[in-house]
């Protein structure tokens, strides 16, 4: 990797905004359980919600009357990062909640200095304190302030793709974005990778989309692939990630396997930059 900094270099906490402009795609229940499956094998993670939505954090068993300080107030400069944060009911995860305030940042600061890059001063404290190895930040599925924000203070894109007919017009959308973002405001934006959700080995088109899905992105698309699976749709409905809700199911096991696979390919990369 040409651009890549020196092994020694490399931030110790790595940002990935999981995101995808289209709706419906797993992507809020990707972020929930790859961020409890990191914790699961070992990691330290802290999962940002930055949809207005705020289902992360409902997900996650936040309700919304305790959402006291959220990510709108880091947003406003109110609040550090740092205390924002909450504890979840996983050891080793945490959370900064999000609620319907959120939606009004764009317009709260409008021509305000440094807008686009909110997020990224807040983390500068968070980066240096050592405290969490992966940050998740939970998009919105729309192109927004939230969004550049997010984008802009991450290090990689992670992509949760539906096997789905329209799935690839999605991600062209997506990979228009991260092409502004990296041209404008943050050049060292990459895909860190594209994860297939909702797979059906029973339907031929979930088998097709992950075969078109692979052949446009090689090895950016990660072996394992998250199956449709009741269990993974139960789980917010009861306030806990589907690792707690039942971890022994198809769709724990498989996030489990995609954790342990994201914290190889980092370990990859950070060889190769050596």
């Amino acid at each position: 990797m040409s651009d890549s900094l020196p092994t020694q270099d490399l931030p110790a906490m790595r940002v990935l905004a999981v995101a995808n402009q289209k709706g419906g795609v797993g992507k809020t229940t990707t972020a929930i359980n790859l961020g409890t499956a990191l914790a699961a094998v070992g990691e330290r993670v802290l999962l940002v919600d930055a949809d207005p939505q705020g289902n992360a954090s409902t997900g996650l068993g936040v309700p919304r009357q305790n959402r006291k300080v959220s990510l709108y107030d880091v947003m406003m400069g109110e609040t550090p990062l740092t205390e924002a944060a909450v504890r979840t009911a996983l050891p080793g995860l945490d959370l900064v909640p999000a609620d319907g305030d959120l939606a009004g940042v764009e317009l709260e600061l409008g021509q305000a200095a440094r807008r686009s890059y909110r997020l990224r001063d807040a983390f500068e404290v968070l980066r240096a304190s050592g405290k969490y190895s992966y940050v998740l930040i939970d998009c919105p599925p729309s192109l927004n302030l939230l969004t550049v924000n997010a984008m802009t203070a991450a290090d990689a894109v992670f992509v949760p793709l539906q096997c789905e007919f329209f799935a690839l017009e999605g991600l062209t959308q997506l990979m228009r974005t991260v092409e502004m973002v990296r041209g404008s405001l943050n050049p060292r934006l990459e895909i860190q990778g594209v994860v297939l959700t909702m797979y059906d080995r029973r339907n031929s088109l979930s088998e097709q989309v992950a075969k078109d899905v692979r052949s446009h992105f090689g090895d950016k698309v990660y072996e394992t692939v998250i199956p449709r699976n009741v269990r993974v749709s139960e789980a917010p409905s009861f306030g806990k990630p589907v690792l707690i809700y039942d971890l022994k199911c198809a769709g724990s096991q498989a996030y489990l396997k995609l954790a342990r696979e994201v914290v190889g390919r980092e370990r990859e990369r950070r060889r190769v930059a050596a």
